[in-house]
């Protein structure tokens, strides 16, 4: 650790250009929701067939989501303070390994217990790369592309998604693979993808920012120098002086947990109640949704569970096309309108596609079609959600910080979801499951109100002007 010292760090990464240092960024964090959207679309994909395989009943089903879910809510609170504490990069490093060995794990499972713990141990991993990852792409972006870019590598889940579909296709298909060993075969390949991510990510550097607040001045000076280096043979321009750049004197600190309920409570108060209204109103939508995805067009349009990828392909393009079309809209028009509209007509959709659900007034692909246009305009609002409670609170706690509100909001939200649209469809009442989607409506539309009135306009602002550093001083002119 060091003294005081005065530091131009963030102004150095704000101002520099787009390149290929960026795409490798994009590439190298974004591969992990790709993974992660593979992982849940196969389960969401195969649940027929590992219902069948496994012995287990729709509401187990729905059970085993909830145990992912929950340890994804468990392995966000622990890697999340751990990756504020120790750093982003080598905390990405160990939640992508603890995901790889978890999924591999999930293939070799021999009943509902043995599924329920693995499926725990998945989302363990997956809930750590939420602070790590969300963390150091924004402390990496420029400001003036940091809401697009973080809605782009958010919405990347849905090209895995895409991916678990196509792969269901094959899996499930008995003239190609035996059904006993298909949906495991599946697992265990989605596992070994991730020994990609792992190599890929040696080439991102510690966040320089994170080194600054750590007592690392001089480290951090020399991660930015090489990445300016790195950035004027990509670009093939020099980036000019730095003595005119804006500065900020600071004293490193250890952050303990009152720092960060004080972070929360007393000088952030109106963005944590935005960011628990944000993640779980949109914790609830989906995973209620997505996770019994498969078991609505199975029962009740009686499509065979070899066809569901079929469904799942258009709905992961939607989900994916939403933050890649609207999420430039997020830096110029601004977070507080964009996020109130798209959560805001979602919300209404959804309530108006379950009324036609109950009404018996859609097909297979009517529904799908509906779900599409719902998840293209929610899809855009979710991302927006990890990007809103990542940016609008100090640095030293930023990790952290996004963990307890995707925790948080997940327990709310998430947990609950899928198993009780689980019993909702055991039920087999199309009226009962009507009052789900109502509810999941109803929840997205109080929470586009909520960011009308407690949004923060974040738009093409540095990180620490809309949340100053905790360790800071004062500001040097």
């Amino acid at each position: 650790m060091t003294d005081s010292f005065t530091t131009n760090v963030p102004a150095r990464l704000d101002r520099l250009p787009w390149s290929r240092f960026h795409w490798l960024v994009v590439a190298a964090l974004g591969i992990t929701w790709i993974l992660d959207g593979l992982e849940v679309t196969l389960v969401g994909s195969l649940s027929p067939a590992i219902s069948e395989g496994l012995g287990l009943s729709t509401t187990q089903i729905g059970l085993s989501g909830s145990a992912y879910i929950l340890g994804a809510v468990l392995g966000a609170l622990v890697f999340g303070r751990l990756t504020d504490t120790f750093g982003r990069r080598r905390l990405f490093t160990i939640t992508v390994a603890v995901y790889l060995v978890a999924t591999i794990a999930t293939g070799f499972a021999w009943d509902f217990w043995s599924f329920m713990l693995f499926r725990f141990l998945t989302g363990a991993g997956i809930g750590g790369e939420y602070g790590a990852v969300n963390s150091a792409i924004q402390e990496l972006i420029p400001a003036r592309r940091r809401g697009y870019t973080d809605l782009a590598i958010n919405g990347s889940f849905w090209l895995g998604a895409a991916l678990g579909a196509m792969g269901s296709l094959i899996v499930l298909d008995p003239n190609l693979i035996d059904q006993a060993w298909g949906w495991r075969l599946a697992f265990i390949i989605g596992g070994l993808l991730a020994l990609i991510v792992i190599w890929v990510r040696r080439y991102i550097p510690e966040s320089p920012r994170w080194l600054m607040t750590h007592g690392h001045p001089e480290e951090a000076l020399a991660v930015i120098e090489a990445i300016e280096a790195r950035v004027e043979r990509d670009t093939g321009r020099p980036l000019g002086h730095t003595n005119d750049l804006p500065t900020l004197r600071l004293r490193p600190m250890r952050t303990s947990w009152f720092d960060i309920a004080r972070s929360l409570v007393v000088r952030h108060p109106k963005r944590t109640v935005l960011g628990l209204v944000l993640m779980a109103t949109q914790a609830f939508c989906y995973n209620a949704i997505f996770f019994t995805y498969a078991l609505i067009l199975t029962k009740f349009y009686e499509v065979p569970a070899a066809s569901i990828g079929w469904f799942i392909l258009p709905f992961a393009a939607g989900n994916f096309l939403g933050p890649l079309l609207l999420g430039h809209f997020f830096d110029s028009v601004g977070r507080k309108p964009m996020i109130a509209l798209t959560y805001g007509l979602a919300g209404a959709l959804l309530c108006a596609t379950g009324w036609m659900f109950s009404a018996g007034l859609l097909t297979a692909t009517t529904q799908t079609a509906a779900w599409t246009v719902i998840f293209f305009f929610a899809s855009a609002g979710a991302s927006a959600a990890y990007l809103t409670v990542g940016e609008s609170f100090p640095l030293e706690t930023r990790a952290v910080t996004i963990s307890l509100f995707y925790a948080f909001g997940t327990l709310l939200g998430g947990v609950g979801g899928p198993a009780l649209f689980g019993a909702l469809i055991d039920s087999g009442e199309r009226s009962q499951i009507f009052w789900g989607y109502l509810l999941g409506g109803g929840l997205m539309l109080s929470a586009a109100v909520v960011e009308l009135f407690l949004g923060v306009a974040a738009e093409r602002k540095p990180l620490e002007e809309i949340a100053p550093p905790l360790s800071v001083i004062d500001d040097v002119p």
